[in-house]
């Protein structure tokens, strides 16, 4: 039976108005959003979905990993409501960055303190930054192998058989844990939480675990352990522009607009 362990992140709800999005430039920061729901990004629900089919099929423990702050109690607590078998939080000033590699450092170091896993489970990538790096680089810091994106992972004998998304179609590969991969949106809808699974999930307890429990070293959290420098943050201007294309007549019209699309290289 696997032992698992998923990574999952809480963020603004992706489908939020555009227009309740604000950036603050000088700080390089995107403001909270007044009166936006936060959610579990969707696809590391995906993600817990393809462990729990793996659980479904072959029994195992699920472990729950989540980094971030302000936490929403009913919102991160989704995926045990879904079925997964425990939770851990990560949560400490220390962690706060916006770049991948802290971020995986991290939920890297997190992982060796939960122990012995088979599988490690992640998002494509989150809905928020969109960066899709963490995954590949918590692979990277434990040194295993990652297969990456995936829309079908199944248990064979003592094998992973996994499904890999590409442009043109999918890749099946097959590999030996320990292993991590990360799951994309082809690998179908996430089950949705059955009322007992709620409100199991409400009465379990949820630890948290700060940079000292984790041995992280300092330097290699939050700015300090920053990878890349973000050089702008801005939400773009979008502009456009109507010309009415006149003429005495439908087909000088027609000419005039011919002519113009001519002038502007569109024809």
């Amino acid at each position: 039976m696997p032992n698992m362990i998923v990574c999952v992140k809480q963020i603004a709800d992706p489908e939020a108005p555009p227009g309740s999005f604000k950036v603050d430039e000088a700080a390089k920061r995107a403001m909270p959003a007044a009166g936006v729901s936060q959610v579990v990004s969707p696809f590391d629900e995906q993600a817990v979905e393809a462990a729990l089919r793996i659980k479904d099929a072959h029994g195992g423990k699920i472990t729950v990993l989540s980094l971030g702050k302000d936490f929403v109690m009913d919102v991160i607590k989704k995926p045990l409501s879904m079925g997964a078998d425990e939770m851990i939080l990560l949560q400490d000033p220390a962690f706060e960055s916006d770049d991948s590699h802290a971020t995986a450092y991290a939920l890297a170091m997190a992982i060796k303190k939960v122990g012995e896993y088979d599988l490690i489970f992640c998002g494509r990538q989150a809905a928020d930054w969109d960066a899709g790096q963490v995954g590949s680089g918590i692979a990277e810091l434990l040194g295993i192998p990652s297969i990456t994106p995936a829309q079908k992972v199944e248990l064979v004998d003592s094998k992973i058989k996994v499904e890999r998304v590409l442009t043109d179609g999918y890749e099946v590969i097959e590999a030996s844990p320990p292993l991590l991969i990360t799951v994309s949106n082809e690998l179908g809808e996430p089950r949705y939480p059955k009322l007992k699974g709620i409100m199991a999930a409400a009465k379990k307890e949820v630890p948290t675990w700060n940079a000292q429990d984790i041995g992280a070293d300092p330097v290699k959290l939050g700015a300090a352990g920053a990878r890349a420098k973000l050089l702008k943050l801005f939400i773009p201007v979008k502009e456009g522009k109507c010309e009415i294309i006149e003429g005495e007549s439908l087909e000088e019209a027609a000419q005039n607009l011919a002519l113009k699309l001519r002038e502007t290289r569109l024809l």
